[in-house]
């Protein structure tokens, strides 16, 4: 059976490696581990994320995204059939069609419609959408939704929403994560720190969260503190790509050439791996 790197999410589903790591973080996802421990993606995963991030734009609540996901699953074929694959909204229901074959998957209300073929060995994944009736304002029932929706048009609204998020759930480490990073984008760089340091007592060591308190630390000059940080992060997650390359730079800059190749030569493996 055939698998998929993360670049191949990237080029396949236009989903970045950011928005990707967040998905299976939010446990919508859990991909299986390649020889080189890298994330391998089967078919069905590939539309589960993309159906994740959809219902994600389409603000519906956490909860019922994952019923939702988790009984799309248990419909979907383990490969492309020849026929193609249609993924449907119809009412309060999401639908499969596999060739003349239509079963319906119990979900929320949504707009969503996905068009799965495989052409020339090559598969393509297309979202038809439906435009929403001006007159169905939609709630703002999950904050964590919220806030990656207002990210790109509203910082400072997607920075309150991230905070809404945490206050209902303390253990929703992808939100953490998103509200430190952009704490840390918008320069409120002492903001973003108390933040990570609160994700961490909640939450214990998080390797996401280790790597965007280090990179914070760098930008506030302190090496020490973001080598610890890095350090402590790839305890959790041997993995981590970005955080070798990280703590290969710092190394690198402090004359300890050995470190420096043996995390670059692991960054270097792990994308290797990625890209395949």
């Amino acid at each position: 059976m055939r698998s998929y790197s993360v670049r191949d999410v990237e080029r396949v589903l236009r989903l970045s490696p950011d928005i990707t790591r967040n998905l299976i973080k939010a446990g919508f996802v859990k991909p299986a581990r390649g020889a080189r421990r890298e994330y391998r993606f089967s078919f069905q995963d590939l539309i589960v994320l993309r159906t994740a991030r959809a219902l994600i734009d389409a603000r519906i609540p956490a909860k019922r995204i994952r019923r939702s996901l988790e009984s799309l699953r248990r419909e979907l074929p383990e490969s492309v059939p020849l026929s193609g694959l249609s993924i449907s909204a119809v009412g309060e229901h999401v639908v499969v069609r596999d060739g003349e074959s239509r079963r319906r998957v119990d979900s929320g209300q949504y707009l969503l419609g996905l068009d799965v073929s495989l052409e020339n060995g090559e598969l393509h994944v297309v979202e038809r959408r439906e435009e929403v009736p001006a007159s169905a304002p939609q709630p703002v029932a999950d904050w964590f939704a919220e806030a990656l929706r207002l990210e790109a048009s509203d910082p400072q609204a997607a920075l309150a929403a991230y905070a809404r998020a945490v206050g209902d759930d303390a253990q929703l480490s992808a939100a953490w994560i998103n509200w430190g990073r952009l704490l840390h984008e918008q320069g409120h760089t002492e903001a973003a720190r108390e933040v990570y340091g609160r994700a961490l007592a909640a939450l214990g060591p998080d390797a996401l969260l280790l790597f965007n308190q280090g990179v914070l630390f760098e930008d506030l000059g302190d090496t020490d503190a973001a080598l610890t940080a890095y350090q402590t992060a790839l305890q959790e997650d041997p993995d981590l790509a970005d955080c070798h390359y990280n703590l290969a730079r710092l190394y690198e800059s402090r004359g300890l050439a050995q470190h420096a190749i043996r995390h670059l030569g692991q960054y270097r493996r792990l994308v290797a791996g990625d890209s395949r």
